[in-house]
């Protein structure tokens, strides 16, 4: 599909077949049109699209209809605005830009903001700007955030590249970036830090948005130093209180569903109960892996979870919409059914549920019924994007043992507390038993292993420390090379010699995701592009993830998509505490600290 021209080069057609000059290309006839400017249901609506874009939306548009005018009968359904995912990464989905959005078409999703800081802290530049261009060859609008934090935290992690103020500033000027992305140094912005500053004055100089994340539950002086360097948004809420404060403060707030971090219910209160504007709130997902798109949905799922929140239908659309494209400066593309935009649309027979029955982009139908229609190509990836897993050695189970102060008997230990459905961590303690010499888990009260292994530059480092809440039962392990955001490996285990299987397993294939039990491979899901994304339809890797699940669980895992909240155990910009190459880091105070207390 050629990309759609610009409005300057096409408005003479718009207008003529807007005038009834000359046919349009399609023709939609008597739908209800979900007016997203207005906040009304119009109906009987036609809609004339000429050029990819809409030229006419009114009571009839029969003079716009010719003898090769394509007519699609709208039998009364809703004539929805294709639906904006405002902040997401691709790579979470574990597949590649084209396999998401071969995936999310058919639930309706025509425009996404993504921030490819994942594959950033891996490959660099070159890895951003393969992403950048593989998304302008799309059938839909998958627009780029530069990354802004590589690495997430200067001197609390080491990543495999580099990023700063020269690298944005070239970027700005890449024609597919819309903005930076998420500002995740947020102490760094607070204490003036010249890097963080340097990135956002260049990203504002360049006229585009700056993406915020203020992952701290203080709303004290932090938080308005944090404001007052610039970031526009922030999608790190997960109270009432945290989106009243945002909006209060001039901050769009993204309110996220991802396929683990559930934070819409409590911050849409801010609306429903205490009656605040909602044209500054948006919908996005953050992180949605591959199982949740091919089985739940997208970007629908958000719009109905906020619907069935207490949302009127219009209000909820409005958010994932027209107050996406706003945030961005793209209203004038994207984001409504009006003239001059991107034809970009759903039809559907009901606007609660809001099944999504077809989906048009750019005048084109992409989808019908869940199905996509439209033929949208393999892209493939360069060799240097592959074969990115280093260990430097093979790992035994030796490299997993965590050695007691000398003449121990019992230590109080530092313990990383996963809580369910959200980005957060505890910080908790627990005292630990010692044998040989060695610290001991505790499985009776859910006290196992983590361990995060270098994986960029071949150091053989292994970094280990404790971690609660998974619930494994038996002698098992799960490792990853997702491990947000220096994507160096994660390893969780209940048994060093399974640990060291699934290490090394992972350093076999290139990276990915792998479960032992007992000295049994028990799922693989396999990740060469950057240790991050396979090389297959999503709904392949979906398999594969499935299996994984399938798998922890059988290890005695209850947690709603633990796998995720593996992902981000090594993410040292969220509270309250991580692990990294460097050591166990308390996001709090922004220090490292002993595993011991």
């Amino acid at each position: 599909m050629a990309p759609v021209k610009p409005w300057n080069e096409v408005a003479a057609r718009l207008i003529d077949v807007a005038m009834g000059r000359t046919p349009a290309d399609t023709v939609i006839k008597g739908g209800k049109w979900v007016n997203v400017h207005s906040g009304e249901i119009v109906p009987n609506t036609d809609i004339a699209i000429a050029e990819g874009r809409f030229a006419f939306v009114g009571p009839n548009a029969d003079h716009a209809i010719g003898d090769d005018t394509k007519v699609i009968e709208a039998r009364g359904r809703y004539l929805v605005p294709g639906l904006c995912d405002a902040h997401m990464h691709v790579e979470s989905g574990l597949v590649t830009v084209t396999e998401f959005a071969r995936a999310v078409i058919p639930h309706g999703t025509t425009s996404m903001f993504i921030d490819p800081h994942e594959i950033a802290n891996v490959l660099g530049m070159p890895g951003v700007k393969l992403m950048h261009d593989e998304a302008v060859e799309l059938p839909i609008n998958v627009l780029v955030q530069m990354p802004s934090c590589v690495p997430s935290a200067p001197g609390l992690e080491n990543a495999g590249a580099e990023l700063g103020v020269a690298e944005v500033t070239e970027a700005m000027a890449w024609p597919n970036i819309i903005g930076l992305g998420e500002m995740m140094n947020f102490p760094g912005v607070a204490n003036g830090n010249a890097t963080m500053l340097g990135e956002i004055a260049a990203t504002q100089a360049a006229g585009k948005t700056v993406g915020g994340h203020y992952a701290s539950p203080d709303l004290g002086l932090a938080f308005h130093g944090y404001v007052a360097g610039g970031p526009a948004d922030d999608h790190e809420g997960t109270r009432k209180e945290d989106a009243i404060a945002r909006v209060r403060q001039g901050l769009r707030a993204m309110l996220r569903l991802g396929s683990a971090w559930y934070d819409v219910a409590p911050q849409i209160k801010a609306v429903t109960e205490d009656g605040l504007d909602p044209r500054n709130f948006i919908l996005c997902t953050d992180d949605s892996h591959s199982g949740t798109l091919v089985h739940d949905g997208h970007m629908n799922r958000v719009v109905r979870h906020a619907i069935a929140q207490g949302l009127k239908p219009v209000t909820a659309i409005q958010m994932a919409t027209l107050n996406t494209t706003e945030h961005f400066g793209m209203e004038r593309e994207l984001g409504s059914i009006t003239p001059g935009r991107r034809a970009d649309m759903i039809l559907s027979s009901d606007l609660a549920s809001l099944p999504v029955e077809t989906v048009i982009a750019r005048g084109e139908v992409l989808a019908e019924n869940g199905v996509l229609t439209a033929e949208i190509p393999h892209h493939a990836y360069p060799a240097f994007a592959k074969d990115t897993v280093k260990l430097g050695k093979p790992l035994a189970a030796r490299d997993f043992e965590i050695a007691a102060p000398d003449g121990a008997e019992a230590v109080t230990a530092r313990v990383i507390g996963v809580i369910e459905n959200q980005a957060p961590t505890k910080a908790l303690e627990a005292s630990l038993s010692v044998a040989g010499g060695l610290v001991q888990m505790d499985r009776p009260k859910d006290v196992c292993q983590i361990a995060l292994v270098e994986r960029h530059r071949a150091t053989g480092t292994v970094t280990n420390g404790f971690v609660s809440g998974f619930g494994y039962d038996t002698d098992c392990a799960v490792a990853s090379t997702v491990a947000h955001d220096s994507h160096h490996m994660i390893v969780v285990g209940t048994d060093r010699a399974d640990m060291a299987l699934a290490a090394n397993r992972l350093g076999e294939v290139g990276g990915g995701i792998v479960v032992y039990s007992k000295g049994k491979e028990l799922a693989l899901v396999e990740l060469p592009i950057a240790g991050l994304m396979a090389d297959e339809r999503a709904e392949v890797v979906a398999a594969k993830a499935q299996k994984m699940v399938e798998a922890m669980a059988a290890c005695g895992c209850t947690l709603n998509n633990a796998y995720m909240q593996h992902s981000l155990l090594a993410l040292v910009v969220i509270p309250e505490i991580r692990i990294s190459d460097v050591g166990i880091i308390d996001v709090t105070k922004f220090a490292k600290v002993g595993l011991f207390v």
